[in-house]
């Protein structure tokens, strides 16, 4: 029967669903329309649903070529989206694309992949191919994927449908480029599973595919993840050295990653997304129940969320070296987005800053040209503020007029949390620069 589905794959002759048409979802259920599969898209937003079905992106920021493939898919007829899972019935391979959070104690608990299981359960084809593609725990697939499929549907894994997890590789500001261009990493509940999975994804990867068990995909997704989430908190964590012995952290990784073997990443006012911040708690979250000593992934998001916090106090530094109190002033903030040229705030650090300020009684002002909400001038919501403070390198940043944004401020103080400005051109404005990393302020 599998093998009947494969030719059907290859033929392009199977109807696909895409459960969730967020940023994993919409690209991926574009992309297969695009080249010839009929596509059902499931969104519970209503107007997301109407939004696609209008043949328009949901997503704010720079996303080269979604929108025109919305349109495209669309228009052909090969792509259409609903809230309800009642066209399931004719798909014979479905894809899951929901989010997999963590909640406060850091463990997963899947209640939006659960309720699509039960919701998919009940109206799953025999002989269908089901592939989920969020971030998932290692071993999650056998101990809870499987499980509740098997529950809501009557039906047995590898006897009555197949089971199998493909993690995505995407971010925002690449979707496309990332789905088309990234190697892919293909697990199945047995061998030949994967090997149809393969065949599927090859109409739309023009990348390597490995195909492996499920725990070693499952594996290989959160490692990745939690391998850059350390990463990053190394270079943040000499960032705080640098500036506590009078070093400049910027001029450190520039030299540091002159010798052939090291590339120490940015360091930055914090980490966040939809990934990141979760999955290392994910791949610790499998072994909870064990007694591994495991010190270096906890200890690695706890200098990451400590980050946006560490932006507060130097803002606080700032503005005591001129005088001011944190307490009842006026602070202007690029970038609430969590990456730059994006309009993703899941998990932003920017949400964190504003928070510790409104708790130490100082007022935020956001400006992002990718966020409706603070879509406005800058130079007009920095007006009569006591501090500007770049949270995020939009590039719209870089044409910024730093003498225009002077003459704005009421204090001239600007502090980067990215080490995006040229500290002797802060100067030359008249503003008293702070940046991340380094010892001290630059005038």
């Amino acid at each position: 029967m599998l093998s009947d589905l494969r030719l059907k794959i290859q033929q392009k002759q199977v109807r696909l669903a895409v459960i969730g048409l967020g940023y994993v979802g919409l690209p991926v259920a574009c992309e297969f329309a695009r080249v010839g599969f009929n596509v059902l898209g499931i969104e519970i937003q209503e107007e997301r649903v109407a939004l696609v079905n209008r043949g328009e992106s949901p997503f704010d920021g720079l996303e080269p070529g979604l929108k025109e493939l919305v349109t495209e898919t669309v228009g052909s007829g090969r792509l259409r989206a609903a809230s309800d899972y009642a066209g399931i019935q004719e798909c014979e391979v479905i894809l899951i694309c929901v989010e997999t959070p963590v909640e406060k104690d850091n463990l997963p608990r899947y209640e939006a992949l659960r309720s699509v299981l039960i919701s998919l359960g009940k109206m799953l084809k025999p002989g269908s191919l089901v592939i989920v593609e969020s971030t998932i725990a290692p071993g999650t697939m056998q101990s809870f994927v499987k499980p509740v499929l098997e529950a809501s549907s009557g039906l047995r894994v590898n006897e009555d449908f197949y089971l199998g997890n493909c993690p995505e590789r995407v971010m925002p500001g690449k979707l496309l480029s990332n789905l088309r261009s990234l190697s892919r990493v293909i697990g199945g509940m047995t061998k030949e599973t994967s090997e149809t999975m393969a065949a599927l994804y090859q109409h739309i990867v023009a990348a390597e595919m490995d195909a492996v068990d499920c725990v070693t995909a499952e594996l290989v997704k959160t490692v990745e993840n939690t391998y850059r989430d350390v990463q990053i908190a190394f270079a943040n964590e000499i960032a705080l050295i640098c500036e506590q012995v009078g070093g400049d952290v910027w001029r450190v990784r520039q030299l540091v990653n002159k010798i052939p073997g090291k590339q120490m990443l940015y360091a930055g006012s914090g980490v966040g997304g939809a990934c990141i911040p979760k999955d290392p708690w994910l791949l610790v979250s499998s072994v909870r129940d064990s007694e591994l000593p495991l010190k270096i992934i906890p200890a690695a998001r706890s200098i990451n969320e400590y980050m946006p916090i560490h932006m507060v106090m130097l803002i606080q530094n700032a503005l005591a070296e001129s005088g001011l109190r944190l307490a009842g002033a006026r602070i202007f903030v690029m970038g609430y987005a969590y990456l730059e040229n994006s309009g993703d705030i899941r998990n932003s650090p920017s949400q964190v800053l504003a928070s510790r300020l409104g708790e130490m009684q100082a007022e935020v002002i956001f400006h992002d040209p990718f966020v409706p909400a603070y879509q406005c001038s800058p130079m007009e919501a920095a007006r009569n503020c006591d501090a500007a403070v770049l949270m995020v390198k939009h590039q719209v940043y870089r044409s910024l007029d730093l003498v225009a944004l002077r003459q704005a401020l009421r204090s001239p103080i600007l502090v980067d949390g990215r080490g995006f400005f040229d500290a002797e051109g802060a100067a030359g404005a008249g503003l008293k620069y702070w940046a991340l990393g380094v010892a001290k302020a630059r005038e």
